[in-house]
């Protein structure tokens, strides 16, 4: 029992052959306060009712089931009205091949334990579909993107070290929008990327721009964006440029106007990278300094750095928007400024700039309002989210239908922790920066978000946040809505805990008392939370218990699991998490795997549940 847990250093997890603690008649000992032996017999996951029910129905009350009828369980049951026989036959013959190590065709057919074994398989039987299905024929500005927050960080924003290597990570999770901080290093032509005015250690730029290129369309062909917070001399700036365009080449994509009317789709852009940084002029502007005085070591003056940059609060620099006219900087001067800089011929910074930002002037209303002749990138921390969500709710939405709303943590995040991000999502804002290289409950709910619609990166918003009245009026967030959706899931088992950590991970002195957390994560009237009863000393745990989740906005809700183990004494101990996206859940009955703290899948944990929607 929970109760005589004392295993405050618990060894690491064991690989999946390693049962080093199980005697021969299948049981596990447990000592207890050195004196005796605790013997405690191991058993094995068996199928639910309900699953056996579905394998008498499809098998007509046989014995077996043949891949022409484990197609009709598919299609009928499952909702895979696409299954074909050939595809019902291959997945027979895969799971055979797992259960028996028998060559192809020595079997045509499953009996209950190999169904039930299917139906544990996640890569057979997922919980979400693993396509894209999303049109990814409109323009940036109606989908949400996986945003990274100082993408280059490997730990806290104040003294960790700076690597291309995080970034390689957020690109194979199929993060699309890394984050840049430029700085001039002491030698004259350096550019080093690092967290401005921290004990932070500099990477050179050019191996964090290598590793983009190779790593880029790792998980996903849709467009990665750079997004540059730069601190460099017109000089420098021009270095950068001859940088990219050298890096990335073809890959590179760039507009031949400087103001765009509409954004590029993802479509259109698969396989480039693209850039969205503020115009030069503005940023020399808003940093006081002289376009061609050289910057002090420091860089900008400390009084005048963004919160987001410096990873310390100063509330009065945290709007970012091109809200100015680029006219006032025209092309000769940029072509003269461009061929002192020894960069003849080349792009000039400026013209690499797909998606602009800038400083707005006056107040958040005017940085919101749309402008007909270009669209935008504005750049909110999430202190002013909520400011804007309370008082221009129907304004921020409004700008997100055309424009690129960008959300930032607070700068006294600096343990790189995150924020919740359904505020954002609800008022259409593309872009929620997460510190990738945190952890915690909020990075899990960006990971399942972007779980949906194949992993790509990209989201199509809900046609609700990109919709407009006969009176220009668009979706109100405060609004309450009637229930349009509603979700049951239920809890049938759980298994693989004994194979992935050792017997006494979770108790010194019995196997463990785990029960499961079911969380709905929405808009403020959708959530809801519910637990299972707790399975003492059994490392494979039956509930077979369901809920039902009444939804007013399904398109923006998350279910969210959690496994716990249960001490009478002490903190409960993690078992496992995952966060899915509702509307992308596959009906029927799923194997869903587990992750650990870091959102790392785990080998063999997983729970077998089931969807439905009515």
């Amino acid at each position: 029992m929970g109760s005589y847990k004392k295993n405050k250093h618990r060894p690491s997890p064991l690989p999946e052959s390693s049962n080093s603690n199980k005697d021969e008649m299948g049981s596990y000992n447990y000592k207890m306060f050195n004196l005796f032996n605790r013997k405690f017999k191991i058993t094995e996951a068996e199928p639910p009712k309900d699953v056996k029910k579905v394998f008498s129905k499809f098998s007509n009350g046989g014995s077996h089931m043949t891949a022409d009828q484990l197609r009709r369980f598919l299609v009928l049951h499952q909702d895979e009205l696409d299954c074909t026989l050939a595809d019902a036959q291959r997945i027979v013959e895969e799971v055979i091949n797992r259960r028996h190590h028998l060559t192809r065709y020595s079997r045509y057919s499953l009996n209950l334990d190999d169904f039930f074994h299917f139906l544990l398989y996640d890569d057979l039987n997922g919980p979400i579909t693993s396509q894209v299905h999303n049109d990814m024929t409109a323009p940036l500005a109606q989908y949400f993107i996986y945003t990274g927050h100082n993408s280059y960080l490997t730990g806290n924003q104040l003294s960790s070290d700076c690597s291309e290597v995080p970034i390689v990570k957020a690109l194979q999770r199929g993060v699309r929008v890394i984050e840049l901080d430029l700085w001039p290093g002491s030698a004259k032509d350096e550019i080093l990327v690092l967290h401005g005015r921290t004990l932070t250690t500099p990477v050179p730029l050019i191996k964090c721009l290598k590793s983009i290129r190779e790593y880029a369309f790792a998980s996903s062909p849709y467009p990665v964006i750079i997004t540059l917070e730069d601190h460099l001399t017109p000089e420098l700036q021009a270095k950068v440029a001859e940088m990219v365009t050298q890096t990335f080449g073809g890959m590179l994509y760039y507009p031949e106007s400087d103001s765009l009317l509409q954004f590029p789709s993802p479509e259109s852009l698969k396989h480039r990278i693209i850039i969205s940084t503020k115009p030069p002029k503005e940023y020399l502007e808003s940093s006081g300094i002289k376009r061609k005085g050289p910057l002090s070591p420091g860089g900008r003056n400390s009084s005048e750095e963004d919160d987001e940059a410096s990873g310390i609060p100063d509330h009065t620099a945290e709007l970012e928007a091109d809200d100015r006219s680029d006219s006032d900087q025209d092309d000769e001067d940029l072509t003269d400024w461009d061929n002192k800089s020894g960069q003849l011929g080349a792009p000039v910074y400026k013209r690499l700039i797909t998606i602009h930002a800038g400083k707005p002037k006056g107040c958040l209303k005017d940085a919101l309002k749309a402008t007909a002749d270009k669209v935008r990138r504005l750049s909110l921390s999430e202190q002013e989210l909520e400011k804007a969500a309370a008082t221009n709710g129907t304004d921020v939405v409004r700008f997100t239908q055309n424009n690129i709303l960008r959300i930032y943590p607070k700068g006294t995040r600096i343990t790189s922790s995150n924020y919740k991000p359904l505020v954002g999502w609800m008022h259409g804002a593309q872009m929620i920066a997460f510190n990738m290289q945190g952890y915690g409950k909020s990075l899990w709910l960006m990971h399942g978000m972007f779980r949906a619609n194949g992993g790509c990166g990209y989201l199509k918003k809900p046609d609700f946040l990109m919709e407009k009245g006969p009176n220009n009026e668009v979706f109100d967030p405060k609004r309450k809505l009637p229930v349009t959706k509603t979700l049951k899931v239920k809890v049938y088992l759980g298994d693989g805990w004994r194979l992935d950590f050792s017997h006494t991970h979770f108790d010194s002195y019995s196997p463990p008392d785990f029960y499961t957390k079911v969380y709905i994560v929405g808009v403020p009237a959708d959530a809801a939370k519910r637990k299972t009863k707790i399975i003492e000393d059994n490392w494979s745990p039956s509930w077979n218990e369901e809920f039902t989740f009444p939804l007013t906005v399904p398109e923006l809700a998350l279910l969210r699991v959690e496994v716990q183990e249960y001490d009478m004494s002490d903190k409960d101990d993690f078992g496992g998490q995952t966060c899915l996206p509702v509307l992308d859940l596959r009906p029927g009955i799923r194997s869903v795997p587990l992750h650990d703290k870091k959102g790392e899948k785990l080998k063999n944990v997983r729970l077998l549940m089931g969807f439905q929607f009515v």
